[in-house]
């Protein structure tokens, strides 16, 4: 089986069960409404809502993956400070229980990315630190320089990753069973279309994780250098 059968195998999988539960509760509910309470039809509806986003978001996933991988990226001068502080009353809202903090580190020079996809990449990594963790935990996002590199770190203090799936993290398609992912919907895309996105804008992505403490992963983008910009502008 080819790269491309195989992942279309793996997205017909993932389509199927929220397909099936969403065709189920609907065809229950039109064929046996007046036998059905408030309560149920509401538990019903809730449910085909739930799966209808799962599908939505599995879908954007799969367009991320084959944009990232057709370069469509609009690459331009962003400070990443900026970028990141846009974000964060998002996450502050949705998630209450949590305490979603942001410390940069002041006079951080730019980096050259695709602003969209980078605060893509922020949102899935806080995102996961927030949905990986208990309610009242802190995720803590960070930057800093190092040499001619711009370091963006999100903390969580979440249940951790076992050694042994740690080579799992960032592949398609792949869940790490938990106490916590038992109670989120996902579909195994986030961290391996952040990494996809990461590198397909010359950065690194690395995780450092101690089961039962959290999970630190850390985003490094070189630093922005407009003689360099301007050779590559010059030579397409």
């Amino acid at each position: 089986m080819s790269i491309q059968d195989e992942f279309i195998s793996t997205v017909s999988h993932e389509m199927r069960t929220p397909l099936t539960s969403i065709r189920g509760f609907s065809q229950t509910l039109l064929s046996s409404w007046d036998r059905i309470d408030d309560e149920n039809k509401k538990k019903f509806i809730k449910i085909i809502e739930e799966q209808s986003n799962r599908l939505i978001n599995l879908v954007e996933n799969i367009l991320t993956v084959s944009k990232a991988n057709a370069g469509n990226l609009v690459m331009k001068k962003v400070f990443v400070n900026a970028s990141i502080k846009s974000i964060i009353p998002m996450f502050q809202e949705q998630y209450k229980t949590h305490k979603v903090l942001f410390t940069p580190q002041k006079d951080l020079p730019p980096v050259r990315l695709d602003d969209d996809k980078f605060q893509q990449i922020m949102t899935n990594l806080i995102d996961n630190g927030c949905k990986y963790s208990d309610e009242g935990s802190t995720v803590l996002i960070t930057t800093e320089t190092k040499a001619d590199e711009v370091i963006i770190k999100v903390k969580d203090e979440g249940v951790g990753v076992k050694s042994e799936d740690a080579d799992k993290l960032f592949k398609k398609f792949s869940r790490i069973e938990n106490h916590l992912t038992s109670k989120t919907q996902g579909n195994g895309l986030g961290l391996y279309i952040t990494k996809q996105l990461v590198e397909s804008m010359n950065g690194k992505i690395s995780f450092v994780s101690e089961e039962g403490k959290g999970t630190t992963f850390s985003v490094t983008f070189p630093v922005f250098n407009e003689e360099e910009v301007l050779k590559c502008s010059q030579k397409s």
